[in-house]
């Protein structure tokens, strides 16, 4: 019997019993559809993350703290240290560590590091705009670390007009009609100074901010930076001036990621914690790929149960086919292709299923993806939360092929190995 004989007789031997097969043929299909969807929806998230990268800040660039340490230890409390605390603008104690010149000094000192830029600590009360409820917001000095896309408009300038980058969210909330509405648009700002006087700061929106995986803040040029530091230091004991809690250290554009580990480690070493951007994201990624990994397991479940699922519905046709298989044994067919006869109906129950399974998630998944991206992700676009490509489908597909096969040997064993004048007698 030719390979093409095997296959042929193996597709009709299939469907011998209909509903036995069509009952198997199902459970492979849940797990396949299953395996599908995961594997879109972490190729769908990757290709966002990727994309988000591509848009938000420098790769070059690390954003760098003092190194967090614990609040209790073996041996209890950490004591009181007033060296660490600083006060900020806010009325009330603000406790965190500052930065000194001291310590931009060091960040610089570190090898590779080509410059570095403070970020001052900004506390803003409030937005709002004339007719417009007050919002909380959280700003920031503007850097080159982070340069999220944009809805419309503009990132601040270094100009002397006070401006200021809005998230998207702020464009409803404070009256716009849309991302360009708000584009030239005044804003006020409120600060309380460090006597507990609130003041106010007007801003100019020179951009809207597009949402992302990052959560974009506000971002304000220098000029608006300094008015609010200046209005924030108002009433201080000592000269005043920004309080900065951060610093951007820039490498080179061509930095390699072990050059960009190695600065890291450096700046580890004296007390420093530096983050890139990817790494900030990469947190995101690794709890997306934690849940779809979670997935994944319970779609291979599934499919080693489908797999059992193969091993009966074989057993039981090789127990009906005994008579037929001491025939063909008996006419000169090996054992070897009696037992490739069996495992390529395997295969092909395996196929059956997991091309069933795979068209029904790329089809449900991509009519899932579009309704999505217009409702509970419309605020984040261009993430398509499923996204389906032609070699993980096959992969998918050969995973399943393979979980068939490897059920197909017990039966197709057992076949192989009938003697052909006791299966001819059997009854």
């Amino acid at each position: 019997m030719r390979a093409a004989d095997v296959l042929g007789s193996a597709v009709r031997n299939t469907f011998r019993s209909k509903l036995r097969t069509s009952l198997t043929v199902i459970a492979i299909v849940i797990g396949a559809f299953t395996l599908s969807i995961t594997s879109a929806i972490g190729a769908g998230v990757s290709s966002y993350i990727d994309a988000q990268l591509g848009m938000v800040g420098a790769p070059h660039a690390l954003v760098v703290t003092p190194a967090a340490e614990d609040g209790a230890g073996g041996d209890g409390p950490r004591e009181y240290d007033p060296e660490r605390s600083v006060a900020g603008g806010a009325a009330g104690p603000v406790a965190l560590s500052g930065m000194s010149a001291a310590d931009f000094d060091d960040i610089a000192g570190v090898a590779g590091v080509e410059r570095v830029q403070p970020i001052a600590m900004l506390a803003v009360d409030f937005i709002e705009t004339a007719g417009s409820d007050r919002f909380e917001l959280a700003i920031d000095p503007s850097s080159e670390a982070m340069q999220f896309d944009l809805a419309a408009g503009s990132h601040v300038a270094d100009v002397a007009e006070r401006q200021l980058l809005l998230p998207t969210p702020y464009v409803e909330a404070l009256g716009f009609a849309d991302a360009a509405d708000a584009v030239g648009a005044t804003v006020t700002l409120g600060v309380t100074d460090a006597v507990g006087q609130q003041h106010e700061v007007t801003a100019v929106v020179a951009g809207v901010a597009q949402a992302s995986l990052l959560e974009p803040g506000a971002e304000s040029n220098q000029s608006l930076t300094d008015a609010l530091v200046d209005t924030a230091s108002t009433g201080r004991a000592d000269s005043g001036g920004a309080v900065h809690y951060a610093a951007v250290a820039f490498a080179a554009e061509d930095v390699t990621d072990e050059q960009l580990q190695a600065i890291k480690d450096d700046l580890a070493a004296i007390g420093f914690q530096a983050m890139t951007v990817d790494d900030q994201i990469g947190m995101f990624r690794a709890v997306i790929d934690g849940i779809v990994n979670v997935l994944n397991a319970f779609a291979i479940i599934a499919l080693i149960a489908a797999g059992f699922g193969i091993v009966n519905t074989l057993l039981m046709s090789v127990q009906e086919r005994t008579r037929e298989i001491g025939l063909m044994k008996a006419m000169g067919m090996g054992s070897g292709r009696v037992f490739g006869l069996f495992t390529t109906e395997a295969v092909f129950i395996g196929l059956l299923g997991s091309a069933i399974g795979a068209g029904l998630a790329i089809v449900a998944g991509t009519l899932a993806s579009g309704a999505l991206a217009e409702t509970l992700f419309a605020e984040l676009p261009g993430l398509q939360i499923m996204r389906f490509e032609a070699v993980p489908v096959l992969t998918v597909m050969l995973i399943v092929m393979a979980i068939a096969f490897l059920a197909g040997t017990l039966p197709a064993r057992r076949a192989a190995r009938q003697h052909p004048i006791e299966a001819l007698r059997y009854e």
